[in-house]
């Protein structure tokens, strides 16, 4: 299937590694032109690595960190205009209302919350200016299904879910789509953190975290690209009907009906 995307230039933020770098790497593959945005060199470096591994040609990387005011304009100027924005850059803690002081919070807020909110500002308007573009915001499923050990992440991603509810249900005037996906646990070094942290708590023993991936379904975590594939998909021009939408990735355990 020709996803039309060829020579699209897709920006990604938090695009050297995880999910972010799985979705650069399959807009690559449909021949998009990617850009990743990282605020850690190494990590940009070993991205480049994979890129190369793949057989894929190399993008463009940008070293920039996304908390810090005015990061938004000033990458905005270094790489002009793009087609695809993926608002991916975020490492907010574990913890429950106590775990995560007010510092640990503004801080997690300003990269994701606060930065998807300012990256969105910016590219917007050049894309309503021009009259087409797609903006995907990689939010977290924490955010339709909220956790008191995850307090700071589950209140950040209902907003930013509100925020792509309202924004996309009103930028397609404009021609441009504004759509997130809300990723179930996915596999990836930041969530083996994670559930190392809570199975410390749970069963005494950070090592014993892969205990805890029984009770999502399939009895895994989702795999990076089960959300790349799709966020390449909705942002190619057969989706170009989605608007606002939010897509929930978890493997049907909002409805599933407890075991005895």
């Amino acid at each position: 299937m020709d996803l039309q995307l060829k020579d699209r230039r897709v920006l990604v933020t938090g695009g050297s590694r995880g999910i972010g770098l799985t979705i650069a790497m399959a807009f690559a593959r449909e021949g998009a032109r990617p850009i990743l945005v990282a605020r850690d060199q190494a990590n940009l470096d070993r991205a480049l690595v994979r890129f190369q591994e793949g057989g894929l040609s190399q993008p463009q990387t940008v070293l920039m960190d996304l908390s810090v005011s005015g990061a938004s304009e000033a990458l905005a100027q270094q790489v002009g205009d793009i087609d695809i924005l993926v608002n991916n850059a975020g490492a907010i803690p574990g913890g429950n209302l106590w775990d995560v002081n007010e510092t640990r919070w503004r801080q997690a807020w300003e990269l994701k919350v606060l930065g998807y909110i300012n990256m969105t500002r910016v590219f917007l308007a050049a894309m309503q200016a021009r009259g087409n573009g797609v903006i995907c915001n990689i939010i977290g499923l924490a955010g339709a299904m909220p956790r008191a050990d995850y307090i700071c992440g589950s209140t950040g991603n209902a907003a930013l879910m509100a925020f792509t509810n309202a924004v996309g249900g009103d930028s397609l005037r404009q021609g441009v789509r504004v759509f997130g996906i809300n990723p179930a646990p996915t596999r990836s070094d930041r969530m083996q953190g994670l559930l190392e942290q809570q199975a410390a708590k749970l069963l005494g023993d950070a090592r014993r975290w892969q205990e805890l991936t029984g009770r999502y379904p399939l009895g895994r975590l989702a795999e990076p690209s089960e959300i790349a594939e799709l966020a390449v998909f909705c942002s190619s021009p057969l989706c170009s009907y989605l608007s606002g939408l939010v897509i929930n990735v978890e493997g049907g355990q909002m409805f599933a009906t407890a075991q005895k």
